[in-house]
């Protein structure tokens, strides 16, 4: 669900960012008819899944929001990281959100047919709302987070996340920033990626 960390932990290669883009949406084992890059892109995504859930980064944002948001707080976690991402992005990269952003709906729609039925779906929605640059405002984040309680099976109050939000900001976009070091030195270690620096 943070669309934007993993395209940017991804780098610049398009076969990498759209299986990042993908990976929420294959389940199971990665289908051997894919590209080998596109396949990579999707393994990348997996690792990265498991680094974040493992990183005493992470670990710390979830223990910082209200235990009652349960197993929602991974949830909340990584749409809080796409908001940091988005709102610090001249510390990351030196192209502009708005240019980045354009240049991945570019890519969604050249490659709408390669796209899991769900994205399919999802991308005019992405298109049409600027989905990554408008995560750079908090009010956004809410509506987001409300929209994902509302497909839950089981309910959780997610967009009561934005208190925590409002109440621990420092120290979560602090745990963000750490991530983000540890992942980029992991893309460099196991996937020879190389992630921009911001200006």
């Amino acid at each position: 669900m943070n669309y934007l960390v993993h395209l940017y932990l991804a780098g610049p290669d398009s076969e990498l960012q759209l299986g990042g883009l993908m990976g929420d949406f294959v389940k199971g084992p990665i289908p051997g008819g894919f590209p080998a890059q596109l396949a990579r892109g999707l393994h990348l995504h997996r690792r990265i899944d498991s680094l974040a859930q493992n990183s005493p980064h992470t670990r710390r944002s979830r223990q910082r929001l209200q235990p009652k948001l349960g197993h929602g707080r991974g949830i909340i976690v990584d749409i809080f990281y796409d908001h940091f991402l988005a709102s610090s992005w001249p510390d990351y990269s030196p192209v502009p959100l708005a240019d980045y952003a354009a240049t991945v709906y570019r890519m969604l729609q050249d490659n709408h047919t390669r796209l899991p039925a769900t994205l399919q779906r999802i991308t005019p929605h992405m298109i049409e709302h600027n989905w990554l640059l408008s995560y750079q405002h908090r009010e956004v984040v809410g509506r987001a987070l409300q929209r994902i309680a509302q497909r839950l099976s089981r309910p959780l109050p997610l967009a009561e996340g934005i208190a925590d939000l409002a109440a621990h900001e420092a120290p979560l976009r602090q745990d963000f920033a750490d991530f983000m070091t540890e992942a980029s030195a992991f893309v460099k270690q196991q996937f020879d990626i190389t992630v921009s620096n911001g200006t």
